[in-house]
């Protein structure tokens, strides 16, 4: 069963910005996020914020939770990997 995905107002913002090709694999991997959002092969839990995760797409970083009772994923964050944990951190 595939979980609800709400996108925040900033990871969208970001999404946007980015060229065509790196945006389509962002959306692809949230897609892939949406069908197991704890599949160890595509997700790791952060360790500053245990109830969130990410997910790798090449230098960039999707952040979110997971709400296992609604089945929706909250993406709060798409962000450069050199910038991601920085503001995590705050």
């Amino acid at each position: 069963m595939s979980y609800q995905v709400l996108v925040g107002h900033e990871a969208e913002k970001t999404i946007v910005k980015l060229d065509r090709t790196t945006a389509g694999r962002i959306r692809d991997q949230i897609r892939k996020i949406a069908a197991n959002p704890f599949d160890p092969r595509i997700s790791n839990q952060l360790k500053m914020t245990p109830e969130k995760r990410y997910s790798r797409v090449g230098d960039w970083r999707i952040v979110y939770e997971v709400n296992e009772i609604q089945k929706v994923i909250d993406v709060s964050a798409v962000q450069h990997r050199s910038r991601v944990y920085k503001e995590l951190k705050k």
